[in-house]
């Protein structure tokens, strides 16, 4: 089971290099070629919505990708550091909109069928699987 684990400040400007990351390790772990975009949409929508937790909130910090290749599953998870700020408040937070991480939320969950949503006291977390195609697995 190999890792990659990529950390950024959380800028929205640092999205872009996560999403071409995943979309690169995917291909590499034997993600197929078809489900390559929504590796990458799915990856730039969560990474987004952990900087927008961190702006929200004022928080600084990194936004932490870790994309493992398992024997039969490609997993990714993106951990933000915003704590408290990952619970919104009811009503518009300052600087940011809540529905926009409802929004995000939706896309993912549209986008990948193995997902788990968690949230701690020092952040959340978001895990997406996706199938490795059997063939690439014996090269």
């Amino acid at each position: 089971m190999a890792t990659v684990e990529l950390r950024f400040s959380a800028l929205p400007e640092h999205v872009r290099t996560a999403r071409l990351v995943a979309a690169a390790v995917a291909r590499r772990a034997g993600v197929d070629e078809s489900v390559l975009d929504e590796v990458r949409l799915a990856v730039g929508e969560a990474c987004s919505r952990a900087v927008g937790l961190h702006q929200r909130g004022g928080i600084g910090g990194t936004v932490r990708v870790a994309l493992t290749d398992q024997e039969k599953r490609f997993l990714i998870e993106v951990e933000d550091e915003a704590g408290p700020a990952a619970l919104p408040a009811p009503g518009a937070a300052e600087g940011g909109d809540p529905d926009d991480d409802t929004l995000g939320l939706a896309v993912i969950t549209g986008l990948v069928e193995d997902l788990e949503v968690t949230k701690g006291a020092d952040g959340g977390v978001i895990r997406m699987s996706w199938p490795v195609s059997v063939a690439s697995v014996a090269v």
